[in-house]
């Protein structure tokens, strides 16, 4: 844990943790409930490896000249929410956007679209879990009510 958390915390996590594991071992599909998410950034464009760049020549021929490829300056935050069966929902952050509370709340509402439209089966049930990470837009108290 990168912060120091209090005794009713420790407990908290404890529990919660003992509560999935419970789930799992009594229920054998709860894992398949589980969407999971998160983000990284992505390089517009990622150069070719030797294999991909490869070409048949004679034995004869000179070897084709290639420039150097270098991989871009440029990248984008993607957003990714998945499941056992695949992706649910994934979106790429507009240049110059700041991910805060505010923009997450956007994103869960249309995962939550992508959820119904994909998953109609967990989302009549109400079976589907999202897990994840803990990053401060992510924990921001007023998506408590979300």
């Amino acid at each position: 844990m990168p912060r120091l958390l209090s005794v009713d915390q420790k407990q908290q996590q404890l529990e919660v943790c003992l509560d999935l594991k419970a789930n799992g071992v009594n229920h054998p599909s709860f894992l398949s409930n589980v969407i999971t998410g998160d983000e990284t950034w992505v390089y517009t464009y990622d150069p070719e490896t030797k294999i991909q760049s490869s070409q048949w020549k004679s034995p004869g021929s000179t070897r084709p000249k290639k420039a150097r490829q270098v991989r871009s300056n440029i990248k984008s935050m993607l957003i990714c929410f998945f499941d056992q069966k695949g992706t649910v929902h994934k979106e790429f952050v507009p240049p110059g956007q700041r991910v805060n509370a505010a923009f997450y709340v956007e994103v869960l509402k249309r995962l939550r679209e992508n959820v119904r439209r994909k998953r109609p089966d967990q989302w009549q049930n109400n079976t589907w879990l999202l897990h994840h990470d803990n990053a401060p837009a992510h924990a921001a108290s007023w998506l408590d009510g979300f």
